[in-house]
């Protein structure tokens, strides 16, 4: 218990001198080049303790409690026994199936859990009047996620390069690009983004470690790294795919109404 308080002080002070810089630059726009007082200083100190406080404590959850995880799950999903093959026999990649569905799972879910994309998704919803779905986004994100994760699992297990999955990606982003509606293209490439915070990225980044760890051959500094990557690109895809599938059914529904009305005529 000592050396968890231990650690979380020196945690909460390592966030401490982190965040000083930041509140530096804003308090010199504040002061110095706007010139006006700080609205209601108490507040803004009680608040900022409180993030530096849940920053010290996020931190010191990660070390103690998603990182050993991931590093276990893959452990075990990676097991011998598991898999039911003997100790020292060739491995297929096929064998290592329960790894891929488990990184489809926990990518969805740990997605559709992100703060930052459910507060993107309601802003994307209230700017769009509604056009565009707060809980479609956040299940095509998700989709997308879970997607990365299973193809960056099966990268790893066969330690392909990963240069290979990004080119592949992002011809597959500009062609959607070109033909997805105007309106959902900004939001798709910043919905790469909102997946890479807190949620995500501590569980996938010792996923991907873990698995590079337990399995036969693979680096954990060479094969380890890139889940995030792949995690950024996927999102773009089924974002824009979910538009054109939108935008398609609308036509398709438009297109029948319009023939029955003829035939009522």
């Amino acid at each position: 218990m000592i050396t968890i308080l231990t650690d979380l002080l020196w945690t909460f002070l390592s966030v401490v001198r982190d965040v000083l810089p930041i509140a530096a630059v804003l308090l010199l726009f504040q002061l110095v080049i706007l010139r006006k007082p700080i609205p209601h200083p108490k507040k803004v100190a009680v608040g900022m303790f409180y993030v530096l406080l849940g920053l010290a404590l996020f931190l010191s959850g990660l070390e103690i409690a998603l990182f050993p995880l991931g590093r276990e799950m893959a452990a075990q999903l990676t097991d011998p026994a598991f898999l039911g093959i003997e100790p020292g026999a060739a491995v297929e990649w096929l064998d290592y199936y329960w790894v891929y569905i488990f990184a489809f799972a926990i990518g969805f879910a740990t997605t559709i859990a992100e703060p930052s994309l459910i507060a993107v998704a309601l802003k994307a919803q209230e700017a769009s009047g509604g056009g565009v779905k707060a809980n479609g986004l956040r299940i095509a994100v998700a989709f997308g996620v879970a997607i990365s994760l299973a193809v960056g699992t099966f990268r790893i297990v066969t330690g392909t390069p990963l240069y290979q999955y990004m080119i592949v990606g992002y011809v597959i982003v500009v062609i959607q690009t070109l033909m997805a509606p105007r309106m959902i293209i900004p939001l798709a490439y910043d919905s790469g983004g909102v997946t890479t915070s807190t949620v995500t990225v501590p569980l996938v980044a010792a996923l991907g470690l873990g698995l590079a760890s337990t399995v036969p051959g693979r680096s954990p500094l060479l094969d380890g790294f890139g889940l995030i990557a792949l995690a950024s690109l996927f999102p773009m895809i089924t974002v824009m795919g979910y538009a054109q599938i939108s935008n398609w059914l609308s036509r398709r529904k438009a297109d029948n109404d319009s023939q029955g009305e003829n035939h009522e005529v």
